[in-house]
């Protein structure tokens, strides 16, 4: 039996995952009726929705089968969110990578299997739309196209359960967001005994660009500045808007000492950009630096409330300058 590999964005696929907040909720019509109709539209024995967890695959929906979860190891959508085509096996019995797999040889007795993964807004896969039959058979290009068209339902529905943690004008995760990616990262940095750190924004003198330029132009800072983070930070540091002109960065595996690196990195490239743009203003930021420590910070709000004093210090020091 081949295990399924892990997906090279795996932490921020789980925090992402994590953050629709939809892992073990009760079933809902919206994707009930969408395994309902897949089920119907290609006569197969069973249908699902399915999340694909860090050890587990949770199962949403399910029509013909038994809801719940069961082990990512033997599952078929560990597989399927590999790749953003369908994924397909028409007799698993002829297929080496799942002749002996224990829902092949036993209960369901899965025969035939296509999936088809799930992305988000961001673009990660975080499970499958997944038709299961016990006889082999195969899909043609006008079945292909179906359940590419259900799937996408299912993306618009997940989307849409993501959209509640966006921020409507950068496109970051918002507090309610950020908070739920901030409490998974933080709990892998814990059992592993990694460090994080937390970087806490404020833009300075914001105001002013409002004033002097309106609001339509300080919206455009703040989503200039929102994408200066996005693409100047690695995918797998967790990137928010607080409020106003407020951000906060996770840095997973990252001390304080690379923390502050980093910083500098950001001032540099900010400068640079800066001089490129000539905007008529500059973009400058405050940040407070605050570490994760496993004994201290059991609450991530007590964490954010340090870095949040730490970077109201340094504002103070540089109006000081």
């Amino acid at each position: 039996m081949l295990v399924p590999a892990t997906p090279p964005d795996e932490m921020v696929r789980l925090a992402t995952l994590r953050s629709l907040r939809i892992l073990d909720t009760a079933p809902e019509e919206r994707f009930d009726r969408l395994t309902r109709l897949a089920r119907r539209i290609f006569r197969v024995p069973v249908s699902m929705v399915t999340l694909v967890d860090s050890e587990r695959l949770w199962i949403k929906s399910c029509v013909g089968g038994a809801a719940g979860e069961t082990p990512r190891d033997t599952s078929f959508c560990g597989h399927a969110i590999l790749d953003d085509a369908i994924f397909l096996i028409p007799d698993t019995q002829d297929d080496p990578r799942f002749a002996d797999n224990p829902l092949v040889t036993g209960p369901p007795f899965i025969r035939f299997y296509a999936g088809y993964p799930l992305k988000v807004e961001n673009g990660v896969r975080v499970g499958s739309l997944c038709l299961m039959d016990q006889h082999p058979r195969l899909l043609d290009d006008e079945e292909r196209t179906l359940l590419h068209d259900l799937g996408r339902i299912a993306e618009q529905e997940l989307i849409a359960q993501q959209l509640a943690t966006l921020d409507e004008l950068t496109r970051l995760v918002n507090r309610r967001g950020f908070e739920a990616l901030a409490a998974y990262t933080l709990g892998v940095c814990r059992r592993m005994g990694k460090p994080a750190t937390l970087l806490f924004f404020d833009l300075n003198d914001f105001k002013e660009i409002n004033d002097q330029f309106g609001h339509a132009e300080g919206d455009q800072a703040l989503m200039e500045f929102a994408g200066f983070l996005r693409h100047g930070l690695r995918e797998s540091d967790a990137v928010g808007r607080l409020g106003g002109d407020e951000f906060l960065v996770l840095l997973n595996d990252a001390d304080e000492m690379r923390a502050r690196e980093i910083i500098a990195r950001l001032q540099h490239q900010l400068d640079e950009l800066n001089a490129r743009l000539q905007r008529g203003y500059d973009l400058h930021f405050s940040v407070g630096v605050t570490a994760f420590d496993a004994t201290r910070h059991q609450a991530f709000s007590t964490m954010m409330a340090e870095a949040d004093a730490a970077m109201y210090a340094h504002k103070q020091a540089l109006r000081k300058r």
